[in-house]
């Protein structure tokens, strides 16, 4: 994944929020699941397959008053890992 990638969700992929400011992604297809923070959500719900991974990090640093100078490597590594175990794909 690079930051000019368009990440696709898997459709088959369950976000589950009951958990306060955490949610849970699963995917039936591999058994896997993986904990996501508020950010992580927020990363998930921007992930339209029409913004890139820059264009994601931008729009997590604009919501976010102290986002880290690193938002867009943190949101590429979060994007790569979720395309690593087929939770996403590049558009």
């Amino acid at each position: 994944m690079t930051p000019n990638d368009t990440p696709v969700p898997d459709p088959q992929v369950v976000l589950r929020e009951d958990f306060a400011d955490w949610a849970i992604l699963f995917h039936p297809r591999t058994g896997e699941a993986v904990g996501a923070g508020p950010v992580g959500v927020a990363i998930w719900k921007l992930m339209d397959g029409r913004r890139t991974v820059a264009q994601i990090a931008e729009a997590v640093r604009a919501s976010c008053e102290d986002a880290p100078p690193e938002v867009l490597d943190d949101t590429l590594s979060f994007v790569s890992d979720l395309s690593r175990r087929l939770f996403v794909r590049a558009g």
